[in-house]
């Protein structure tokens, strides 16, 4: 199978890698430093389960352009959700009619943007699962669980059986919908980090951080219910119930939700990696999409737009690091101020 991955960033190198290692023909477009890195020391594919995959330069190709992907059987495009529509359209007049492209991005939408710029290819939603952090020298490492999601369609069911000889267990789905809006509750938590300034298990510890999530969830769960948009089940509690359990003590949330915190030490979200190297977020199809329900359903959603706020001022250069209990009082003032209520000591 001939792969594009049309993206060479932590996710879009991970994936390609992967199906690289189980036989498939895979080539990388993206930013020519990342590009030199792979070329150079080739990968090593990591995970928190113990797993170790070596692919040799000689077992992928490289290019900063997709001029090549004519012959492509599948798509992946993995790039940032603001940069969607000017990389696909580098693909118009490429790709085969028919071509099935599955995008593996964060928020709601991108395939609805990369159908109307590729209306005669087969185009598909997906989301990756997990998180990758990316160490100097070629090193990818998945740091949390998970699979990859996808949107069903019989142009998948080739891809499919490359997908399970790499590891990555590809589930597909009827309807993404209901999992793509849970996915995005849960990186809802991606801004938190990023300003935490702490690798995703030391912030989802500390209860004060928990709590900054808890409420941007709870915003977030009360728009969706208005707009009748029910998200699947991607946690050991159903959404509502984890977003009240975030709230106890780190002891009891310890044991009640241990798998919560099976995350390795040192990863980190991709929102604090995008900070970190001085690059716009995806805050807009994150807390946006939520504030962007919110006025489609007529319910205020100040904890997401102050988030918002915060995250351009620290791509701007303004504060990146915020204690818990700095940031919950933030949160909890926009949120009183919506509301027309005087800020109260709270515990």
């Amino acid at each position: 199978m001939n792969v594009v991955v049309l993206g060479a960033g932590s996710i879009g190198i991970y994936v390609g890698g992967k199906l690289a290692a189980a036989g498939a023909k895979v080539t990388f477009v993206g930013r020519p430093g990342m590009l030199d890195e792979i070329t150079a020391s080739g990968l090593r594919l990591t995970d928190l389960d113990g797993g170790d995959v070596t692919v040799e330069p000689s077992e992928f190709g490289t290019s900063t352009t997709p001029e090549d992907a004519g012959s492509a059987d599948l798509v992946l495009v993995t790039v940032k959700s603001a940069a969607t529509a000017s990389a696909v359209r580098d693909l118009t007049g490429v790709l085969r009619p028919g071509t099935p492209v599955l995008s593996l991005q964060n928020g709601i939408g991108n395939d609805t943007v990369i159908r109307e710029i590729l209306p005669t290819c087969v185009v598909l939603a997906g989301m990756v699962m997990f998180n990758v952090v990316h160490h100097p020298g070629g090193r990818f490492h998945r740091g949390t669980e998970g699979g990859i999601a996808a949107q069903d369609d019989p142009a998948l069911a080739s891809a499919a059986a490359v997908f399970d000889r790499a590891g990555l267990g590809l589930r597909r789905y009827r309807d993404l919908l209901p999992v793509q809006w849970a996915k995005l509750l849960l990186n809802l938590n991606n801004p938190i980090n990023a300003l935490s300034g702490r690798p995703l298990r030391e912030e989802l510890a500390d209860r004060n951080y928990r709590r900054c999530l808890s409420l941007t969830q709870s915003e977030a769960l009360a728009a969706m219910n208005r707009a009748r948009i029910h998200p699947a089940r991607l946690t050991p509690l159903p959404p509502r119930v984890m977003t009240r359990l975030l709230t106890v003590p780190d002891a009891v949330f310890g044991r009640v939700a241990g798998r919560v915190l099976a995350i390795d030490p040192m990863a980190r979200s991709s929102m604090a990696d995008d900070l970190a190297l001085g690059r716009k977020t995806e805050i807009s199809w994150l807390c946006g999409e939520i504030v962007g329900l919110g006025e489609m359903v007529g319910l205020p959603t100040p904890v997401n737009q102050r988030l918002i706020e915060l995250i351009v001022a620290a791509e701007q250069g303004d504060r990146r690091t915020w204690t818990g209990a700095e940031l919950l009082e933030q949160l909890r003032a926009a949120a009183d101020s919506a509301r027309g209520e005087p800020r109260a000591n709270r515990d």
